[in-house]
């Protein structure tokens, strides 16, 4: 049993990079795919697939000319042992608005650009640069 699918996500995008490979395939969840939408949306990787018997989507990455990749750091803020939730007011900026933050909010899973614009806060999910 897994306790945090999230961290596991996130764990298998940062071990992908590592090996310089061209996709990743995660086990799917609505929470999940929202997340890896996100981040496509963001730009840091090509784009998502959901595949054929819908029990895991394909994560494309992107890499620049080097072979480095889009996304240098990507980290788990609130763990199922310690929530971390923040007003509307107090949304972190990552890398001085270079990074995102993701929040999971009564309004669904917002980037800290888009919470802001909105006005809510929410649960911390992770943070990418």
């Amino acid at each position: 049993m897994m306790t945090d699918p999230i961290a596991d996500m996130l764990t298998r995008i940062r071990n992908a990079f590592g090996a310089q490979k061209q996709s990743v395939d995660v086990p799917h969840s609505k929470m999940k795919y929202a997340l890896a939408a996100i981040l496509v949306r963001e730009g840091y990787f090509d784009r998502v697939e959901l595949a054929e018997n819908k029990l895991t989507f394909r994560l494309f990455l992107r890499y620049n000319s080097q072979k480095q990749g889009s996304v240098r750091t990507i980290d788990r803020i609130s763990k199922p042992g310690r929530r971390v939730y923040v007003a509307k007011d107090k949304i972190p900026t990552v890398l001085n608005g270079l990074g995102t933050a993701v929040l999971s909010t009564s309004q669904g899973l917002l980037t800290s650009r888009d919470a802001r614009k909105v006005g809510v806060g929410g649960e911390l999910i992770c943070t990418v640069a």
